[in-house]
């Protein structure tokens, strides 16, 4: 059948890409939306029709008697539980006209590790697979001593020749993960935490304490990580580019519920392979759930928070033989306080003052979040994934500073106090959606991938500020925010083994952001007029495109290898002040090269030596490079430089690994980091639009950065009831900006450490501890909370931030035959988390401090449900199929 159309359009019609290209995503989700609740349905129908028509593998002939039983454990001989097992049998492809492989039936292993599969067909050769996270994927040949017949019929109904078909295949062993170049996983049974040579990986599902939390409360526990306050991000006191499943996202952190995430991958010296922009301190992977085990399986739960906080979600998974569709939502209502203090010497203005700052604060809100998509595998070789998630949230700020300012130096010290309230309402939308293409090759190892990645989103935000006044009326002002951005990213891969130790890789990828911000300023004049300030208002727009090329060359030998790979990256900004006229300005950054060297020794079976050598680099951003004052905040302005360069950054580490036969691990890494034309903030004093001289916060390029130092990570285990994860990073950093104040240089000597328990208790309870001390130290880049239409990170060499300790606590209880979990657990115990800042320049002196929801209880449940059904979105007779195994044991 031929279907032809034509579409006439009028003379006068324009088209408008913008709008295609927003009705052309809509219309996409729409359809993922659709064929999600298409696949639903149909399955759901064929499970009913199921019930009333015949058919199925092996005919009504098949005698399906046999059972496999056994145990899954480690090499300490303790039982592995929730490992998943798969019993695979080779069967003739009548379509294909050739034998596949075919899954017969599976299991997840209960607590103690013991799994039995039922319901077996008697006849022929077996495969047995069992896997688990951080082990080696384990196979064996099993049978119960009866062959196939010939031709493939169905063997005689009696005469069976005396076959065993209740076979015990005793204890199977699992090892730890095979060593590769890339990789060596080091990990015990349902690690919390896996160390490798090239990152670390936590599993957040495993983190109690993170329980019911956001993004942040997971990545403060994460080795290598300090989260602040705001949930800035940092690394080896470095900004880390953070990425949602392998790509950039839009979202913060506070934005991402932590009941969303599997896991999370540190990757401190990122390959060719990898974008060379974004941060200067590595990658951060945030790895969202998705099940895709045969069959479905699940989970739903639901807690609550001291102050008035709640929070719920599920997640849904169901895959047959052609799709897998994953569906999940996320609700979290926030409700917390934060105070802080600001004391400022002022050095200029007649006469010298001293300001002190008392801010009150609190937050209420929430975020809801859902995703869906399905996995339809076309063929053994061909898969292509849909996806699409929305995300939005609504936000209500309040906060209280008093602010009192005292004459010094005076022979009659005079002072002045004012009172500010502020009340916001913010809101904010993000839509993404993702297609992504996934082709094998018959070579074992060779694939393409293909993906676009979309990403909108909108905020909209009211502030109301009253000022009270000592000595004059009262002052209102307001301001209206709105604005909108749009992310797009299209990027391709492949990989082709040459041989079994030679493989290539490379691809491409393209990144576009468009970003647009009004904000409204205006206050009320003695009569109650409204009286908009025009000076104080930001109208603006940017535009940032990037594109890139890598390819990577990895040879190993039988106790070494090496990975080398050259990348090469463009970029074009361009910005405007969109209520000016001939305030446009166009940057646009050459092609620059960033190579990759990996070199990787295998000394024996148990230790690893790694040299990694690569390149980055941190581009100026709208903020940093706008060439006009803004005057919105009267008492501290900024403005941009347009003539900053990149910064880039060279990284080495030698790292070293060892596994203990007692199952003790180690990894050791020392590194040397140099950035030149360092992007560094500076403060400068100007003229407000009262003609009063307050600092100006601008940008330049110093001489140079470099840090230098070693970090220790050890994970211990101890009589398989107790696991700890000991984190420690001692480091010397070092800032010349020399070139833009004279003798402007900090040199500052910084640790941090950072501990994880976790112990198992009678009656199945697990308790958690986590603490973390971090000494004073440079000023850390800000990274990891901010919207794309926020300042980016920066460093500074005028100050630097004091020490801060906390201690987070959580108790578990598995409940409901292990379906069930129960947690409780509390931040901050001791109400330590106390961040604090000292800045010094030629304009004042300040010291800062802040804290921010000490002692919040959380009490959550979660649920886990599901079934293995290797007959999912199949017709299936239920008198000769083999039923399906309750994948959570009891």
């Amino acid at each position: 059948m031929q279907l032809n159309v034509t579409v006439t359009l009028p003379p006068n019609y324009n088209f408008n890409p913008t709008i295609f290209m927003k009705r052309f995503i809509t219309t996409v989700i729409q359809a993922g939306l659709f064929i999600t609740c298409f696949f639903l349905v149909s399955s759901l129908n064929a499970q009913q029709f199921a019930g009333a028509t015949g058919g199925g593998r092996g005919g009504p002939q098949q005698m399906n008697i046999g059972r496999f039983y056994g145990k899954v454990v480690d090499e300490n001989k303790k039982g592995v539980g929730y490992a998943t097992v798969q019993l695979y049998r080779m069967e003739f492809d009548t379509v294909a006209k050739m034998p596949k492989q075919v899954l017969l039936t599976g299991q997840i292993t209960e607590d103690n590790g013991d799994f039995s599969l039922e319901k077996l067909p008697v006849t022929g050769e077996f495969e047995l697979r069992i896997s688990f996270i951080g082990y080696a994927e384990t196979t064996q040949k099993v049978s119960f001593g009866l062959k196939s017949p010939a031709g493939g019929g169905a063997p005689p109904t009696g005469g069976m020749g005396g076959g065993n078909f209740d076979v015990d295949l005793g204890n199977i062993k699992l090892f730890d993960e095979a060593q590769t170049l890339s990789e060596v996983t080091v990990t015990a049974s349902a690690s919390q935490t896996t160390l490798a040579l090239d990152k670390k990986v936590y599993r957040v599902d495993k983190d109690a304490s993170a329980a019911g939390g956001n993004a942040q409360d997971a990545l403060k526990n994460v080795p290598s990580l300090s989260v602040d306050l705001d949930g800035n991000v940092s690394l080896r006191n470095g900004s880390p580019q953070i990425f949602v499943d392998g790509r950039p996202t839009t979202l913060s952190l506070d934005q991402i519920a932590a009941d969303a995430i599997e896991s999370v991958e540190v990757i401190t010296n990122p390959s060719a392979k990898f974008d060379a922009g974004g941060g200067t301190a590595g990658i951060i992977n945030i790895v969202l759930k998705k099940e895709k085990r045969l069959g479905y399986n699940g989970n739903v739960r639901a807690g609550a928070a001291t102050r008035g906080g709640f929070n719920g979600g599920g997640d849904v998974n169901a895959r047959g033989e052609k799709t897998n569709i994953f569906i999940s939502g996320n609700l979290n209502r926030m409700k917390g306080y934060n105070e802080g203090e600001t004391v400022r010497q002022n050095l200029i203005g007649d006469p010298l003052t001293n300001v002190t700052q008392l801010a009150d604060g609190k937050m209420a809100g929430y975020f809801a979040n859902g995703r869906t998509g399905f996995d339809w595998f076309l063929d053994n070789r061909n898969t292509l994934t849909l996806s699409g998630s929305y995300t939005r949230g609504h936000f209500e700020p309040s906060d209280e500073l008093t602010v009192r300012t005292d004459s010094i130096f005076t022979p009659d010290t005079t002072f002045s106090e004012y009172v500010r309230n502020t009340d916001q309402d913010r809101n904010f939308r993000n839509l993404g959606s993702s297609a992504q293409f996934k082709h094998l090759f018959p070579k074992a190892g060779a694939e393409w991938t293909a993906d676009v990645n979309y990403n909108r989103v909108k905020f909209k935000g009211n502030s109301d500020y009253l000022t009270d006044y000592d000595t004059r009326p009262d002052f209102i002002e307001l301001q209206q925010s709105e604005g909108k951005g749009r992310f797009m990213t299209f990027q391709t891969d492949f990989v082709n083994p040459l041989t079994d130790k030679i493989k290539l890789e490379g691809g491409m990828k393209a990144a576009m952001r468009r970003n647009q911000n009004d904000n409204y300023n205006a206050h009320f004049d003695e009569g109650g007029i409204e009286v908009q300030d025009t000076s104080l208002a930001d109208h603006y727009k940017f535009i940032d495109n990037v594109f890139a090329a890598y390819g990577q060359f990895n040879h190993q030998f039988a106790n070494w290898g090496y990975q080398v790979g050259l990348r090469a990256e463009s970029s074009i900004y361009e910005g405007s002040l969109t209520d000016r006229r001939d305030s446009s300005f166009t940057i646009g950054y050459p092609i620059s090269l960033f190579p990759s060297v990996f070199f990787t020794r295998k000394l024996n079976d148990l230790d690893n030596v790694q040299l990694a050598y690569t390149r980055r680099v941190n581009r100026p951003n709208f903020f940093q490079t706008m060439p006009f004052t803004d005057y919105s905040d009267k008492e501290n302005l900024r403005r941009g430089n347009p003539k900053l360069e990149p910064e880039f950054v060279n990284s080495v580490e030698v790292s070293y690994q060892n596994v203990f036969k007692s199952g003790h691990n180690l990894l050791f890494s020392i590194y040397y980091k140099r950035n030149t034309n360092l992007i560094t903030s500076y403060l400068e004093s100007a003229e407000n639009l009262e003609g009063v001289t307050v600092p100006l916060i601008t940008y330049a390029n110093s001489n140079s950065s470099e840090a230098y130092g070693g970090e220790m990570t050890l994970k211990n285990s101890f009589f398989n009831v107790l696991d700890l994860t000991t984190n420690v990073n001692i480091y010397q950093a070092k800032v010349d900006a020399s070139n833009v104040e004279t003798d402007l240089v900090i040199d500052q000597l910084t640790w941090f450490v950072k501990e994880n328990l976790q112990l198992k208790l009678p009656a199945g309870f697990t308790l958690q501890l986590t603490g973390e001390y971090r000494s004073k130290a440079s000023f850390t880049p800000e990274s990891g909370n901010r919207m794309p239409w926020q300042p980016g990170p920066t460093n500074t060499a005028q100050g630097y931030t004091l020490s801060n300790w906390f201690v987070d606590a959580a108790l578990r209880k598995d409940i409901l035959n292990k379906k069930g979990t129960l947690t409780l657990n509390v931040n901050d115990i001791f109400a330590t988390r106390r961040n604090g800042t000292f800045t010094e320049s030629t304009l004042f002196i300040q010291d800062s401090f802040r804290t921010r929801d000490a002692q919040i209880f959380r009490l959550n449940f979660s649920y886990r449900f599901g079934k293995m059904d290797t007959s999912l979105f199949k017709r299936k007779n239920m008198k000769t199929n083999m039923q399906g195994n309750d994948m959570m044991g009891g």
